[in-house]
C-alpha cells in the first residue's frame, strides 16, 4: 500500500488557500487539524473531517476519484468527493473520523 504524498500535499495546499482567501465566516468554523469535504450525488453535504484521513489508503482512493472527476480547484473551499453520502459516512466511521 503506497501513500500518495503528492496528492496529500496538493490537498493541503488547496485547503490552506481556501481557508486563507475565504471571506465567509463558514471557514472560521473549521478547527485546526481538520478540513472540509462535500459529499453527495445530488445535493452536496458538508463534512468537517480530521486531516489524519489523508493518510488512510481507503480515503486516498476517494481522493484519486475526486481528482479525476472534479480536479482540486473547488469554488466551495473544500474537496468534493464523488460518492454517496451513506458510503462516505460508512467509510469515515470505519476510519474513526465521525
Amino acid at each position: 500500500m503506497a501513500i500518495f504524498m503528492p496528492r496529500i500535499i496538493q490537498a493541503k495546499q488547496i485547503l490552506r488557500r481556501s481557508l486563507s482567501n475565504g471571506s465567509s465566516n463558514i471557514y472560521m468554523a473549521i478547527p485546526k487539524g481538520y478540513f472540509v469535504v462535500y459529499v453527495g450525488e445530488q445535493e452536496k453535504k458538508r463534512f468537517v473531517v480530521p486531516i489524519a484521513l489523508l493518510g488512510q489508503p481507503a480515503f486516498q482512493e476517494l481522493l484519486c476519484q475526486a481528482e479525476e472527476e472534479f480536479g482540486y480547484n473547488h469554488l466551495r473551499g473544500g474537496l468534493t468527493i464523488p460518492c454517496s453520502e451513506d458510503m462516505f459516512i460508512d467509510l469515515a466511521s470505519r476510519l474513526g473520523a465521525l
